[in-house]
């Protein structure tokens, strides 16, 4: 029982909802993670696996016969099922042996620079956290070597990729890289995911700190905008793209993350509150940017765009605030956008991207709608990167 307020200080009162919200945290995490808390990624059947590497089923049974790929571990009543492990080590395979490069591993080749992407707004409940899983998810699929980086210190983004800041984890996060004062080597703040072809820079609570440390140390020689650009120089030959994930403010963390991005998106609900409020982002976005223009700092982006999320079709007042989007942005809004889904909201319940639900257990309808958006923003997504290598 939760003591009455006036049985005690308001700390030690605040304090016991904590606990208590703590509690009930874990356990369900501990319910909804197998008993040793790691996640692991579902099978893929051979025919999706085709799909994601743009094959045909027959093309993948030639390739087994033959002995160029190996077969799949497991295989039940004839039918093959493949691991992501398999599926990463397969597009290498077949990347090494195809005279199209690019066609089974479609990352960086020589000078194209590394692409970070930065999903931003202060407007909560924008999805912006799950907008940017199912990004990462979606290019690791399709054989791009990942990092996931998240200034959020509520570390959504880092549940998502398993690990859980809740019931705590062994290692360093971003903090420590970004920190002033005895900064860590990035490469040991990076964790490997249970997801091939996606790593971690993850995030704890004492990420905060970050913006109280940049307000007394302002006198430092290293200023606070380029301690994410020089941890990520650290690891920029490992990876393909970058994703990162900021908190619903514009603060120091989102100004570091805003200095490393090649290209921005900021994800936004079709609805007038949302948009008012997006603006006012914007307004004070330019205004800080300014600042920095005025002492010769400036800012380049590949990409600005803008991603309508929680899409219904069939809510017409939500429908009006996006064609307005589009009418006064065009090509700044991204033709695909994120459907409002059960599935959606009930695998991020779970902490997982629909890429990581089976279609057969739940509704196949739902399903399909659900993967469909995701799959099309992701395939634009990607599109702008090949663009930017100069292969668009």
């Amino acid at each position: 029982m939760l003591q009455t307020a006036e049985a005690q200080s308001q700390s030690e009162y605040t304090r016991q909802i904590s606990d208590r919200l703590q509690i009930a945290l874990t356990t369900h995490l501990q319910h909804a993670y197998s008993p040793d808390q790691i996640k692991t990624l579902r099978l893929f059947s051979s025919t999706e696996t085709a799909d994601l590497m743009s094959v045909t089923p027959a093309f993948l049974r030639k390739c087994h016969a033959d002995g160029s790929l190996s077969e799949p571990s497991v295989n039940r009543n004839g039918r093959r099922f493949y691991s992501g492990e398999e599926i990463w080590t397969m597009r290498q395979i077949l990347e090494a042996g195809s005279r199209k490069p690019g066609k089974y591993r479609p990352g960086r080749r020589d000078k194209d620079h590394l692409q970070v992407f930065q999903f931003m707004n202060f407007k909560g409940g924008s999805a912006k956290s799950t907008s940017a899983i199912h990004l990462c998810h979606y290019l690791a699929l399709q054989g791009y070597r990942v990092l996931a980086v998240d200034l959020d210190p509520q570390s959504s983004l880092t549940g998502f990729c398993g690990l859980n800041p809740e019931l705590e984890f062994d290692g360093q996060s971003v903090y420590d890289a970004m920190r002033y004062e005895d900064p860590v080597p990035m490469r040991d703040c990076i964790q490997n995911t249970y997801f091939p072809g996606l790593d971690l820079a993850p995030a704890r609570l004492i990420l905060s700190e970050f913006e109280i440390d940049t307000a007394v140390a302002s006198q430092i020689d290293t200023p606070f905008y380029t301690r994410l650009i020089e941890a990520l120089e650290q690891v920029e030959d490992d990876y393909d793209v970058v994703v990162i994930d900021s908190p619903p403010s514009l603060g120091y963390l989102t100004m570091a993350g805003l200095f490393s991005a090649t290209s921005i998106i900021v994800p936004l609900t079709p609805s007038m509150l949302d948009v008012a409020s997006t603006q006012q982002f914007l307004q004070m976005m330019s205004d800080y940017i300014e600042a920095f223009e005025q002492q010769d700092i400036e800012l380049t982006f590949d990409d600005f765009s803008f991603l309508i999320t929680r899409d219904d079709p069939n809510d017409i007042p939500s429908q009006q605030i996006s064609g307005l989007m589009r009418a006064l942005f065009h090509q700044q809004v991204l033709s695909a956008t994120t459907l409002r889904s059960t599935a959606v909201a009930d695998a991020a319940m779970l902490k997982c991207s629909i890429f990581e639900i089976n279609r057969s257990d739940i509704t196949r309808s739902t399903y399909d709608r659900a993967r469909a958006s995701m799959d099309a923003f992701g395939s634009e997504v990607a599109g702008m990167i090949q663009k930017n290598w100069g292969r668009g």
